[in-house]
């Protein structure tokens, strides 16, 4: 099946606004197909490849060189569309388990018992999620088998395995047969949200629930490319995963929310005013505000916050919003979802780290739904070009 772009993509492939790829179509040299619907039109990705090279006046394209075309998630200005459905409606109405089949079209029976996998010798979450996805390969006696069938089944034994190492206690994660968002939930706050709240477990597993659907993927976020070379070289799941939990480790990627749940902390302590003065005087940006694709603020920020909020004590609640009042203010960019999940994550009496937490588990199912989709691309495509110096 041929394959097609919508008009704000083969745009952006061409390096031109979208009035200027009409004007192509009116000067013959690209064709537009109308989408099923009527509404909008497409294009065709091989002749938008064809007219790319003639643009650049006829020089060869290296062979080498890869050029990523997904049909996962699309970024727009109302946030993530996973499979073309918007990623802030999936999380009022949908599981995590949901979501996950529908990133990796399968049905959404399955298996999400962890195995058994022995005593962790680790202490930090993350590294004992690390030894988790590892201890997973090991025991999986076919993590050869590449078939679509294979690898779901393997990425809901990871989610489950991460999910069961990342609770403090045995038992702690509420029965393997809750839902993820629930043994989450559970395993990270214990009893600490409703000693705080008086709220019941399942609207603070609601608001987790969400946080893993608008976590779950974000279109060629750095540790999904690593995902994807790694499986450009036909390496297994479970290696190829370790390739993202490797790259998502950078305090820029999976553990940003941590560094607004401290501006939380500080907040608290110091008030408002003087915690963000104080992280502005060390620091050009505040945490969990600002988006490098979001310029007019992150849509997954407001759809996270309104599952989030009710969980909050009122004191909490109300400091939140000082702080929202106060950065706002200031000319600081809107917040971003980092800010959500560390909200979340400081208002319901979870760890520090549980924002990293929350994230790795849900990125799995974003990660796999790429890897799938690379297994279908030519292997060792990737390949860039140095530029030498001396």
């Amino acid at each position: 099946m041929e394959r097609m772009l919508q008009s704000e993509e083969a745009a952006r492939r061409l390096g031109v606004k979208v009035a200027t790829l009409y004007a192509y179509v009116s000067r013959g040299l690209l064709s537009s197909h109308p989408e099923p619907d009527g509404r909008r039109s497409l294009f065709a990705l091989a002749e938008i490849e064809q007219l790319a090279k003639r643009r650049r006046n006829g020089s060869r394209v290296e062979t080498g060189l890869a050029t990523i075309t997904t049909g996962v998630t699309q970024l727009r200005d109302g946030g993530p569309y996973y499979r073309g459905q918007p990623a802030t409606e999936l999380a009022s109405r949908m599981t995590f388990e949901e979501v996950a089949a529908l990133l990796w079209e399968t049905e959404v029976e399955g298996d999400w018992t962890p195995p058994e996998l022995g005593t962790c010798p680790l202490t930090l979450v993350s590294d004992r999620m690390r030894w988790a996805l590892v201890m997973c390969g090991a025991n999986d006696p076919m993590r050869a088998d590449l078939s679509p069938g294979a690898v779901i089944r393997a990425a809901r034994r990871v989610i489950a395995a991460l999910t069961a190492v990342a609770v403090p206690a045995p038992g702690a994660a509420g029965g393997l047969g809750a839902s993820i968002a629930m043994r989450l939930a559970q395993g990270l706050t214990g009893a600490a949200v409703q000693l705080s709240t008086g709220r019941d477990a399942d609207e603070w597993a609601a608001a987790l629930n969400a946080a893993l659907i608008l976590m779950a993927d974000h279109e060629l976020a750095t540790s999904t490319l690593a995902v994807r070379v790694a499986a450009c070289t036909r390496a297994d799941l479970y290696d190829s995963l370790l390739a993202g939990l490797a790259t998502l480790a950078g305090p820029l990627h999976g553990a940003a929310s941590q560094g607004a749940y401290e501006l939380l902390v500080n907040v608290e302590r110091d008030g408002a005013s003087r915690a963000i003065n104080a992280v502005l005087h060390r620091h050009e940006n505040l945490p969990g505000f600002g988006h490098k694709i979001y310029k007019e603020g992150d849509p997954r920020f407001a759809a996270l916050w309104d599952l989030a909020r009710p969980v909050l004590s009122e004191e909490r609640c109300e400091l939140f919003l000082e702080i929202l009042e106060r950065a706002a203010a200031d000319g600081v960019p809107q917040p971003n979802c980092d800010l959500a999940l560390a909200a979340l994550s400081w208002g319901t009496g979870m760890p520090p780290d549980a924002g990293r937490t929350i994230f790795t588990v849900a990125r799995i199912a974003g990660w796999t739904a790429h890897y799938q989709e690379e297994l279908m691309e030519r292997p060792l495509r990737f390949r860039t070009r140095a530029v030498y110096s001396v």
